[in-house]
């Protein structure tokens, strides 16, 4: 069932294959590009999608040119590692994206269609469960709290009955030290009891850490990032 469309025994490359190839990887690529958008919008740009769509038929076209030969290892080896070469960094989910597209790209560059479309489909069908899955929603009311205060407060103990009292669960990411070590700046991320009562929140902690610079927002996915 999945057999190579290419002929063994020819060492010339068809009009014809390049172009049933070439198609398929485009196509494949549409498809793991409308999947990734679907399920990480927030995230999602023009940009990445069109490299998702075209990544696999470029992965394709090297394969294809260097069939049979000892720089096939060397070519797909030098495709994986342009990851490396990303000007900026990417989450866990992107980078799978890439490597998902590669594999579709090398499956058909080696001329097993059948098997590069059933990877495509099985692995979107994976992502679109994944998408679903009810653990995420939790993540979703993560917030990043950033919180700066005076280096002779303790920052063990000064907002816990603040934080017992507005937030639902509450983990600290770190703490550094700011303006030339004169005070501390604390990074949490929490989840709020009542979302309606952030500003009251806020007001709360300024009153405590004397009016200093404090930053909620969207929680980061630093431990996403590869």
């Amino acid at each position: 069932m999945f057999e190579s469309v290419f002929n063994t025994a020819e060492a010339t490359l068809s009009v014809r294959s390049a172009v049933i190839c070439t198609g398929v990887s485009l196509l494949c690529g549409l498809i793991i590009a409308i999947c990734y958008y679907y399920t990480d919008r927030k995230r999602a740009n023009r940009g990445f999608c069109l490299s998702l769509v075209v990544i696999p038929a470029l992965v394709q076209a090297v394969i294809m040119m260097v069939n049979g030969n000892l720089g096939t290892g060397v070519a797909i080896m030098g495709a994986f590692t342009l990851v490396r070469f990303r000007s900026i960094p990417g989450s866990a989910r992107e980078i799978s994206a890439i490597f998902f597209t590669m594999v579709t790209g090398l499956a058909f560059g080696m001329g097993y269609l059948t098997y590069g479309c059933y990877v495509t489909v099985a692995l979107c069908v994976v992502m679109l469960l994944v998408h679903f899955f009810p653990v995420r929603m939790r993540a979703e009311k993560m917030q990043s709290l950033k919180v700066t205060i005076y280096e002779d407060l303790d920052y063990m103990t000064i907002f816990d009955d603040l934080f017992r009292e507005y937030l639902k669960s509450y983990d600290k990411v770190m703490v550094k030290t700011t303006n030339m070590g004169s005070m501390y700046q604390l990074q949490y991320n929490i989840e709020m009891k009542n979302p309606g009562k952030e500003k009251e929140f806020i007001d709360a902690l300024r009153a405590r850490n004397g009016n200093l610079t404090i930053i909620c927002g969207n929680a980061t996915e630093a431990g996403e990032a590869l």
